[in-house]
Formats: C-alpha cells, structure tokens, sequence
C-alpha cells in the first residue's frame, strides 16, 4: 500500500525527459522529477521515496530527506508568514503549512515551534502546533524500563514535560534532571513509572544497576577523550559533576567505585585516571 507522507520503496515503470514514473498502486504512476534521481536509476529499478503533495496538488515523489513524516512530530523553523498560515523549513522544496486554525498561538517569522504532521481534509500534509490533540493518553503499551525517543515540549511545576516516541505525554522530574532540557531538542529516555492516568514518568538515564553500567561506559569515554585523566572524583562538587556528566554526584561515585571494583581507573587525589593499558 502507497503512503502519502511515509517513505515508500516503488517500482521505476517508466523513463522520461523530465524524471521517472514509479509505480504508484491506487495513486497510478508518481512522477520522480530529473533532480532527485539517483545516479543510475533505470527502469525496473526499487527506489525508495517520499511522497507528498506539490504546489498544484499532484501527488509527487522526492529522494530528499524531511525532518517530519506524517503522525510524528518535529521542531521546525517558521521561514514565512501569510494570512493563509505559516509555512515551515521541513526539508523539502515545498515547505509545509500550518494553516491558522491549527496554530495553538500565532506564529512568527524565524521562530522554531514543535509541530505534528497531519492531512487536512483534502489529504493534504500541513502542521499542527496543536500537538496535544494528537497524543494518546490512554492506550500506552510502554513499559517500566524501556528506552524511548523524547522530544522536550513544555516545562510544568514539577519538572519538564516531554513528548514520548511521538505519541503521548511524559515527565522528567526536576529532581531527575542534570543537564540542560532546550525545548525542541530530542533524546534518549526511559519509563521509570506508568501512571495511572496514562501518562509516563521518564528519565534520561536508566535506573539501578543498567544505569551505573552506562555511566561507567560513558566515564571511560570520556577519559579516553581527555587522554586518560579526568579532574573529578569522589570529593567534588556535584555541580562539577552535574556540569561535566550531566549526573547526580550519587550516581558518579558509584559507577567509579564500579570502574575500581573492575581495576579499570585509579581515584587519585585531584581526580580518576585509567589504568595502565586502559589508556592506551
């Protein structure tokens, strides 16, 4: 089946002056323009391609990348304003539109919003700053433990409120967070809790014994990068900590303590080094 708004692998069927025809099932043939046909394509070839609308209406295909696909969200800069709506960079020739109706506030030129990619009645591809709409909060099959794509949306009383692999509601606890939340940025996260109201816990690092693991991994890392030697140990500040590492100082000591256990590091006076071997 041929997805609108979804990269789709389709058949070359036909060679023309200006591109390729793919075969479009329902949709009959889709039109590859000459620009974005990679190098070699022949007829009989699968290529695969994203599919939209373009300036008239017509089903088209593109080999370029968009930033957003259609029922995912994206943070997308507002490059020009219109009584008709905002028209937004997402990546391909023709930009998308947020139609007013679908713009929680008005947006302005050279702001970045997060946004969810829909069809309007038409089937057409515009943008919704009206994200909230489009999460499900009832249905989530996430579990305790699992890791998950975040998308930071909104900060609350109780910490920063993410959106979770594109489809529902979570929160980092402030008491959670060590390093700097930008809103638009995405991340790795985990589900610390499912409540009962649907909405997720999260936290961007894993819990207990996985967690000191990664964080030992990411320590030894990072004294490879800073040629075997890092000016922390279990004495510093946890601001220092938190500034280096994005990590409480609780967490630091006990992945080095695992890093000694492990005779990977040394805990000098002025900070950790790798061990002979280690470092090199």
């Amino acid at each position: 089946m041929v997805e609108v708004g979804q990269f789709n692998t389709l058949r070359v069927v036909k060679e023309v002056p200006f591109g390729l025809y793919l075969e479009g099932g329902e949709w009959g043939e889709i039109l590859l323009p000459n620009k974005f046909v990679p190098s070699g394509s022949a007829v009989g070839d699968e290529l695969a391609v994203f599919l939209y609308f373009d300036s008239e209406d017509k089903i088209i295909a593109t080999t370029q990348r968009p930033r957003a696909t259609l029922g995912r969200c994206a943070y997308l800069k507002v490059i020009d304003v219109n009584p008709v709506g905002a028209f937004l960079d997402w990546g391909l020739d023709k930009d998308l539109l947020v139609p007013k109706p679908e713009q929680r506030r008005p947006m302005e030129k050279g702001k970045s919003y997060i946004v969810y990619l829909k069809q309007d009645g038409e089937g057409r591809l515009v943008a919704s700053s009206k994200y909230d709409r489009f999460l499900d909060k009832w249905r989530c099959r996430l579990m305790e433990g699992d890791e998950v794509n975040l998308l930071i949306a909104e900060s609350s009383d109780l910490g920063h409120k993410v959106i979770v692999n594109d489809s529902y509601w979570g929160l980092v606890h402030f008491d959670d967070v060590f390093q700097e939340l930008r809103y638009g940025k995405r991340m790795r996260g985990y589900i610390k809790r499912v409540r009962d109201d649907g909405k997720l816990d999260v936290t961007l690092s894993r819990t207990g014994s996985d967690k000191i693991a990664d964080l030992a991994e990411r320590i030894v890392a990072e004294l490879h990068k800073a040629g075997g030697f890092l000016p922390l140990h279990d004495k510093s500040a946890a601001e220092e900590i938190k500034q280096a590492l994005g990590e409480s100082k609780k967490s630091f000591k006990r992945a080095i303590g695992y890093l000694y256990k492990k005779n990977l590091i040394v805990i000098e006076a002025k900070g950790i080094r790798l061990v002979k071997g280690e470092a090199e």
